[in-house]
């Protein structure tokens, strides 16, 4: 992992900002704060952070444009919304937006950590060198595991660490069933409701990468898990 891991946190709540900056930097995180979403996309351009803890409700430009904004140009940096709504479609709007995770106010500085670790401990792990054998075919489709790519027809698309991990483990069990909880405790850390319905969030975007090829489906298997038929 890097020497100082650099976060840009967009909130415009200056007392909390402050704590929260403090805390961060106390802890050896190098922050850079911006008051709102305008000013957060011009800092993000700028710095190239490791790492985003963004408010949703802000002026001027609101977190889940933000990170809409963010996700049209960088499907790797780990994204993290601050939000005082406890609503499941609000969270569901975070999650599509192209959010990881989420944390309701009010929050423990221990567990806003916890979770940037957590994101981080997939991002900015040693790259697996390629390799022939990470290369899987499926279909019309090469998913090339290490680099995060998916190969179709000459054009390529890049996987953010996540959705990569997501294909992976379908992939490896191709034509079977993955248990949804062993999906969730593998990948999210736990199997908790919020992460179950962002779970269905990227299987959602991995149908929609594999619809080139007719023959390639994720089945839902209800009560259960999913089933990557190819």
């Amino acid at each position: 992992m890097k020497q100082q891991i650099r976060l840009l946190l967009v909130e415009d709540e200056t007392i909390l900002a402050g704590v929260v900056k403090e805390t961060l930097e106390m802890k050896g995180f190098e922050v850079i704060y911006a008051a709102d979403g305008q000013e957060g996309w011009q800092l993000y351009k700028q710095h190239g952070p490791d790492v985003c803890v963004i408010d949703v409700m802000m002026p001027r430009k609101d977190g889940l444009t933000l990170v809409q904004d963010i996700r049209a140009i960088d499907t790797h940096t780990p994204l993290i919304f601050l939000t005082a709504k406890s609503e499941v479609q609000d969270v569901l709007k975070g999650f599509h937006a192209g959010a990881d995770d989420y944390i309701k106010k009010p929050f423990s500085m221990e567990e806003l950590i916890l979770r940037i670790h957590a994101l981080l401990k997939r991002t900015l792990a040693p790259a697996t060198p390629p390799s022939h054998q990470q290369q899987i075919r499926l279909g019309g489709y090469v998913f090339d595991y290490p680099r995060q790519e998916l190969h179709y027809n000459g054009e390529t698309r890049r996987l953010s660490q996540r959705e990569a991990d997501l294909l992976k483990m379908l992939a490896d069990n191709v034509n079977n069933i993955t248990p949804r909880k062993d999906m969730l405790l593998s990948i999210w850390g736990d199997d908790s409701f919020f992460n179950a319905r962002n779970m269905d969030v990227y299987i959602t975007r991995m149908r929609k990468y594999l619809q080139q090829d007719e023959n390639i489906q994720i089945v839902n298997i209800r009560g259960r898990g999913f089933k990557l038929l190819a």
